[in-house]
């Protein structure tokens, strides 16, 4: 036992640093300007069901409220698929852009459908026009 704690000891000194000299300069962070607010308009709640708050931005009318089946006749078979509870958030990639789309109930026990997009560059992650997304991705 006390042997494993000695070769224990110089792994554990190893991780504990000591400033030696002037600090070093902190590194640069990227910051990118925030999307402007997004138009949602609220959904009524009833007996303690929350309706999700559904997305109303132009260009997005084919895909706001729409099934997962009717996903993926417009885009082809997702690249994710992820279901919690009862939400699932499907994942379309093309070579201009990756489009994600939250499906959530608007009823109690109803079908999840498509209440919230969002879209960035496939190349580097960078924020895209969902609208224009949903365009490039439609076969």
């Amino acid at each position: 036992m006390r042997s494993s704690v000695l070769l224990i000891l110089p792994l554990l000194a190893a991780c504990a640093t000591v400033p030696s000299g002037p600090a070093a300069p902190a590194p640069q962070t990227r910051t990118t300007p925030s999307p402007p607010p997004q138009q949602v308009q609220a959904a009524p709640s009833s007996s303690g069901f929350i309706a999700p708050r559904i997305m109303n931005l132009p260009g997005l009318e084919g895909v706001i409220g729409k099934n997962e089946t009717a996903l993926a006749n417009m885009f082809g078979p997702p690249r994710l698929s992820v279901k919690e509870g009862d939400a699932r958030k499907l994942q379309f990639v093309g070579r201009a852009c990756v489009l994600d789309v939250y499906l959530y109930p608007l009823e109690p026990r109803g079908q999840p459908s498509a209440t919230y997009v969002d879209a960035r560059r496939a190349s580097d992650g960078l924020d895209v026009d969902r609208a224009a997304c949903v365009r490039a991705l439609r076969r």
